[in-house]
């Protein structure tokens, strides 16, 4: 008898307990599934959009080997579109002005070029797509363009390389004081074994400055 009431009593603990809490009990359990599966979805989702970027990076790779322009294209608006905030992104930028140029359409080139300079995810792409446009912009004799495509604050390894292509601009300007500065620049920032110190060293010796060594 005395253990049918202790039971008693439990369970009308029990029942006072789920009555007071309960409902808290059950949003608890129900966020937690939720949030559960939230996360497991969240995973399948990244992994089907990194599979699906590595697909159409893959497509504009061939399209790009075999000169495919108008594949090239496409496929690079897939990823700039979709995916575009990913790594994937900068690399198609580059590889899709790259095929351009081949193609003789340096025009068409400096559209990606620009859309990496804005767009793409992390520096190091954004450097190298303001190098190449600005290279492109050389060759187009748009000197002042170029220089303004180069004329951001740059720290670390691509500083010498924006002195470098900053020196080829202003010497095809008529400027070559400038150009000569701008090569010395690019000369004092360069690491002691750099390839392309002999490069420099041979531009500034054109423009007698010194010797190259």
């Amino acid at each position: 008898m005395a253990y049918d009431l202790e039971e008693q009593e439990q369970l009308e603990n029990l029942r006072a307990f789920w009555k007071k809490y309960g409902n808290f009990i059950l949003t608890v359990v129900i966020v937690v599934a939720l949030a559960a599966a939230g996360w497991g979805f969240w995973n399948r989702y990244q992994n089907s959009q990194a599979q699906e970027a590595a697909a159409a990076y893959q497509q504009l790779m061939q399209a790009a080997q075999a000169k495919d322009v108008a594949k090239v294209r496409e496929s690079a608006g897939v990823l700039f579109d979709r995916h575009g905030g990913s790594a994937y992104g900068g690399m198609a930028a580059l590889v899709a002005a790259r095929a351009y140029i081949d193609a003789g359409d340096a025009k068409a080139a400096k559209v990606p070029l620009r859309w990496a300079i804005d767009n793409a995810h992390g520096d190091e792409f954004r450097h190298v797509a303001r190098l190449r446009l600005a290279t492109v912009l050389l060759d187009e004799k748009a000197f002042d363009e170029g220089l303004k495509v180069l004329d951001v604050q740059v720290a670390g390894p691509y500083a010498a390389e924006y002195a470098d292509r900053r020196g080829d601009l202003l010497l095809e300007a008529g400027r070559a004081d400038e150009a000569r500065s701008a090569y010395q620049q690019a000369l004092d920032k360069l690491a002691p074994n750099s390839p392309l110190r002999r490069l420099i060293q041979l531009k500034l010796y054109a423009l007698g400055t010194g010797a190259a060594a």
